[in-house]
């Protein structure tokens, strides 16, 4: 697909309310990320624009990017040390497989939407917010692309 269709397909907008609807229920963060590049390994990919987005830099290391490669098709969801070492590899690839049925029927938004709210309830379950404290948004919540 050409990633200037998959842009224009996708509701920023709701994008962007859905990642601040998870975030408001706990301590971490999520973003999204388009590449108008070509990748072979989606993963991998996902991993070095974890680290050139500074998702890294989260208090609690509770980060996690959805990463999309609409020219391969492909897509990742990884998630920082913090969340991974409490919810494991089988819990990204469930949520890519939420994704993955809205994405094969053209709904994009709605796959986008969907991994953001699963990805959510794992970071509330494990990073709920802080009573005594204010819920700080530590990395942007807009959709970013390169």
């Amino acid at each position: 697909m050409k990633v200037k269709s998959f842009l224009e397909a996708v509701d920023h907008e709701r994008v962007v309310e859905a990642i601040r609807a998870a975030e408001c229920r706990s301590a971490g963060e999520i973003r999204v990320h388009v590449t108008t590049k070509s990748v072979d390994d989606a993963e991998k990919a996902a991993a070095a624009q974890f680290e050139a987005l500074g998702m890294t830099a989260t208090a609690e290391r509770n980060g996690i990017l959805i990463y999309i490669a609409p020219k391969s098709q492909k897509f990742a969801i990884i998630g920082d040390i913090g969340i991974h070492a409490r919810c494991g590899s089988d819990f990204w690839h469930g949520v890519a497989q939420a994704m993955s049925a809205d994405f094969k029927a053209g709904r994009f938004t709605d796959g986008i939407v969907k991994g953001v709210a699963k990805a959510g309830e794992v970071m509330a379950a494990h990073f709920p917010c802080a009573i005594d404290k204010p819920n700080i948004n530590e990395l942007s919540d807009t959709v970013s692309e390169d």
